[in-house]
């Protein structure tokens, strides 16, 4: 899908990214630091974490199929090159969420999981989340500035 109702596709994907991303990795945050809201939400975490890996790729296409129908400038190629590193931010997210789900699947059992184990799930949640979300306002600020800027113009393709 390039366009939908006349609008380029990477335009309205991008919102759920800018929205998803953060969110998630506020809500692992959470969960990470405490085990309340970890039994409420691991699964809405991890749905959306999910949902995150699949729409990024989706997003990253239909921001390729835009560029090809612009000039190129510097500013676009750096929030494209940026844009191609968000699927590994995501990826890392996704295993962060793994690991809180590995985390709530041990608090049922008979053997909680170690103290230092619990430490290092959340420390890897926290720099996960942040990472990925860092990353999200590195992207999207390339991109405003390549929207903004008035250095492009659509190609004659």
């Amino acid at each position: 899908m390039s366009t939908f109702q006349g609008l380029p596709a990477h335009v309205l994907l991008v919102h759920f990214v800018v929205v998803l991303v953060p969110l998630t990795a506020v809500l692992a945050v959470l969960s990470a630091l405490w085990p309340t809201a970890r039994r409420k939400l691991i699964w809405l975490i991890a749905s959306l974490s999910v949902v995150i890996v699949a729409l990024t790729p989706l997003t990253t296409e239909a921001g390729e199929w835009l560029e090809h129908r612009l000039n190129a400038t510097d500013v676009l190629r750096t929030h494209t090159e940026l844009g191609d590193t968000m699927l590994y931010f995501a990826l890392g997210l996704l295993v962060g969420v793994a690991l809180l789900v590995f985390a709530h699947l041990r608090d049922g059992r008979d053997r909680p999981l170690p103290k230092g184990v619990v430490v290092v799930i959340a420390a890897v949640v926290i720099v996960t989340g942040a990472a990925a979300t860092f990353q999200v306002y590195r992207i999207g600020d390339s991109g405003a500035r390549s929207a903004w800027s008035g250095e492009m113009a659509a190609t004659s393709n």
